[in-house]
């Protein structure tokens, strides 16, 4: 579904990514963790091309583009942002938009759609994400748990071939987070192709199959996410984890 092969990003000349490679398979969640400063962000953002790297591969189902440092053909970004949804760690939900609003939007303005059907489709998202009940609540008036799953929604909403997520939890004390785990538990029990950047590790446990630690912008370990956690084969992953608490790994 994804493939992401030597991605190589910079800023002000220091570079946050180092020759990046990820697989993440159709239908499977995949966890990018590590400290804060890691690049898990960066490289979640190069993948609907919010960042642009300066040199490597995106691959998403039919859609490649090859970074070699000059701008990206429009349609290229197109094809690649079509296929994907994107969740912030600060929700970004429009404050001049209801919930159902906010969720319509994209699919009224961009993909054109008619109101009734970008309607329905928000309702039925809505109710999805245990919101039926807040579809004409503003911003202001929902919890961050629910503004979280209304971002959910509005992600979703196109039905994007991955789903991705930065950070969804960081945002939001314990009890509201587990509102937000619950969903993204239930769309991977679905089969929603999902990659997450979080330092959130009883999240990664708990809804990804894959996963991968990144420190200073280049790979230390990646695979099979109950593994990881549990045997951990590089001392800086063990390290890592100690400092965050072993998670539980849900079953």
């Amino acid at each position: 579904m994804i493939r992401l092969a030597d991605i190589e990003k910079s800023f002000d000349g220091q570079k946050v990514l180092k020759r990046v490679s990820l697989a993440v398979r159709e239908g499977s969640v995949t966890a990018l963790i590590g400290p804060s400063g890691s690049g898990k962000s960066t490289l979640l953002r190069c993948v609907n091309l919010l960042e642009i790297p300066e040199a490597g591969e995106l691959v998403i189902g039919e859609a490649a583009v090859r970074f070699t440092g000059r701008a990206l053909d429009r349609e290229a970004v197109r094809r690649i942002r079509r296929q994907t949804g994107m969740m912030f760690q600060n929700f970004q939900l429009f404050p001049h938009r209801t919930a159902l609003g906010n969720v319509m939007e994209s699919l009224v303005v961009v993909l054109k759609w008619p109101e009734d059907k970008a309607r329905a489709r928000a309702l039925e998202l809505l109710e999805k994400v245990g919101l039926a009940h807040k579809v004409d609540a503003w911003p202001a008036q929902l919890s961050g748990g629910q503004q979280q799953r209304v971002a959910i929604a509005r992600a979703l909403a196109s039905s994007p071939s991955v789903l991705l997520c930065d950070e969804p939890t960081s945002a939001l004390d314990p009890e509201l987070s587990l509102e937000v785990v619950e969903v993204l538990a239930q769309l991977a029990r679905e089969g929603t192709t999902m990659l997450i950047a979080t330092h959130d590790l009883r999240l990664a446990a708990r809804v990804a199959q894959d996963a991968m630690l990144l420190d200073a912008g280049e790979v230390v370990e990646s695979g099979p996410a109950a593994q990881l956690f549990a045997c951990p084969r590089h001392e800086r992953t063990a390290r890592f984890i100690a400092t965050l608490g072993h998670p539980v790994i849900a079953v």
